[in-house]
């Protein structure tokens, strides 16, 4: 199983092969992940580009805050977002919209 630091640098590498699949998002997201690989993490977003990794952005639009393990399971699709957030694993901090749009960005 992928570590967060390793699910990031698949996230970044994916928005720099792929950046259309940014195209009218502009939002800095910040995450707070508790555990061993725990930390802080972004995904920052616009100009139609993105760039994922370590440390928290600065004014971030929304802030996610889960355990590692579970923020690994969203991110590979073992755990569902909505699910996550209904059962208290998954919460947020700012617009609730733009995590809607997060689930497209972390896929494929």
């Amino acid at each position: 199983m992928p570590n967060p630091t390793e699910v990031f640098t698949e996230i970044n590498t994916r928005l720099e092969a792929n950046p259309a699949k940014t195209a009218g998002l502009n939002a800095k997201y910040a995450f707070d992940l508790s555990g061993d690989e725990g930390g802080e993490y972004h995904i920052v977003l616009g100009d139609g580009k993105g760039e994922a990794g370590r440390g928290a952005p600065e004014n971030p639009n929304i802030t996610i805050s889960m355990k590692d393990t579970d923020f690994v399971d969203l991110a590979t699709g073992k755990l569902d977002g909505t699910a996550a957030f209904m059962s208290g694993k998954l919460k947020i901090k700012g617009d609730m919209g733009l995590a809607m749009k997060l689930q497209g960005v972390l896929r494929d």
